[in-house]
Order: C-alpha cells, then structure tokens, then sequence
C-alpha cells in the first residue's frame, strides 16, 4: 500500500472505532469510492491491535480493578462490584463470539455491499437518536446487571454487519435499557476489548494460513497511527457526550447514509 492509503485508513479506524458510526462501514468504502485496492487482513489486525492499545491505557487503571477484583473472588471466594462488572463484559461477549463463529462466511460474501452499508447507517442512525431522546437515562453502570448486560450482548452481534456499528448499537441498548450516556458509553468501549481480542484472534489464526510478505513498516504505522486517533476519540467522546448527546452521530449517519444512496441511484 502507498503511505497516504496506510494513513487513511489506520485514521479511519481509530476515529470510528468507539464513535457510533461504524468503523467496519468506513474501512470498506475507501475501495469503494477510491479504488484503492483491499488493505488486507494483516493490515486490518494490525489496525485493531492500536485500537485495542488505545482503550486499554484509557481504561487501564479500571482494568487492574476489574481483574484484580475478578482474581479474587476465582480464588478467595470475595466479589465486588469491580468482580461483577469483569464477568458481565464476558457474558456480553459471548452472543458475538458465537453469532461471528456461524455466519462470519455469509456476512464476508453478501453483506459488504454499499446497500447494506447505507441501509444500516440510516436505519440505526435514526435508532439511536430516537432512543437517546425517549429514554430514562437513569442507570449508572454500576447498576448494570445480568439481564442488561445479555441484552446489550444480543445487541452487539448486529455490530457483525457492516454499518451497524458496534459502540452505536451497544449504546443504543444501553441507553434504550435506561442507562445514562456516560455509562453507556463507558460499558461499549470495556465491551470493545474482549471483542477485540477475539476478533483479532480469530483474523489471526487466519493471517498464518497467509503466503503473502508483510510489509512491516505499513503495519507498526497502522497500529501508531489508529492507537494515537482511538485514545483521542475515546477521551473527547466521554468528556463531550454528556453536553452534546448523540444527535450529531445521528446527523453525521443520515448524511453519510443519504450520500451512500445517491451512489446506489447514479450507479443503478
């Protein structure tokens, strides 16, 4: 890949990783729109992998908590609220995990389309705004509990669809279960990383099963370049989401999703 494509896109993915409009809709549309050949799948990893460094420094003081927390009860039988939330991001996990194991194949041959990508940025977009005005937004995440953390896993297999968004879809659920923004949105971004990990794990499994050559200087600027933009993102989100809500997410959605559609007319 030429510089300017590595940037792009390693940009891409880390501004739309945690925002709610859909990172897997913007990392295929460069070849769409540009013509740029496809990044490939050790490019696509590497890119994930700076996502997931990003979350994980934000969060790392939260994570040491959690998995301390979660050590403990394992071995001392005491649990906390840290505990409880550790094994309700796992249970959240679980749906996506076994929804990307059964249709990852159908999803990858007849789902990447600039149709569905325009369909699910409406379509969810306008969820999503519907939902941040009528809900209660009286929960905090640390009255998170076993039946909205299943749900808000359910939720999270839609993300398998391009367009969907994973952190818009989750925080959609959330918010539509009476979860304020905050808390929201803080659950999607620690849902995000056994997610991740997952979805690396399984891209890397297949990455060894590759005989093309890895062009190491592309792949440590990706994960540079998605892991600065990611943290960037995560940090402006939270602190701004509160004061501003959804509704430009939702704006930003229709319009890319109206856009998309004029493609589809002026190509048809």
């Amino acid at each position: 890949m030429e510089t300017i494509q590595v940037f792009v896109l390693a940009l891409i993915q880390g501004l739309t990783e945690y925002l709610p409009i859909s990172s897997s809709a913007h990392l295929i549309l460069p070849s769409h729109l540009l013509g740029w050949s496809d990044q490939g799948l050790a490019f696509d990893v590497a890119v994930h992998i700076g996502s997931l460094l990003a979350v994980c420094t934000y969060f790392r003081h939260e994570l040491k908590i959690i998995f301390t927390s979660c050590w403990a009860q394992l071995f001392q039988g005491s649990g906390d609220e840290h505990s409880r939330l550790g094994w309700l991001l796992m249970l959240s996990t679980i749906p996506v995990g076994l929804a990307g194991l059964l249709f990852d194949d159908f999803i990858e041959n007849h789902l990447r389309s600039i149709a569905v990508i325009a369909l699910t940025t409406i379509v969810f977009g306008l969820l999503l705004g519907l939902v941040d005005k009528k809900s209660s937004q009286r929960l905090s995440m640390a009255q998170m509990n076993w039946r909205s953390a299943t749900l808000i896993g359910l939720s999270q297999a839609l993300a398998l669809i391009p367009g969907t968004s994973r952190s818009g879809i989750t925080i959609t659920a959330a918010l539509a279960l009476g979860y304020d923004r905050q808390s929201a949105a803080r659950f999607s971004f620690l849902l995000a990383i056994p997610v991740i990990i997952l979805s690396g794990g399984y891209k890397g499994l297949q990455l060894v099963g590759e005989s093309n050559a890895v062009v190491w200087g592309d792949i440590f600027l990706g994960i540079s370049i998605s892991a600065v933009t990611a943290f960037t993102c995560i940090h402006f989100f939270l602190a701004l989401v509160n004061r501003i809500g959804m509704m430009p997410f939702v704006w930003y959605r229709l319009i890319l999703g109206g856009y998309l559609c004029t493609l589809l007319v002026n190509g048809s």
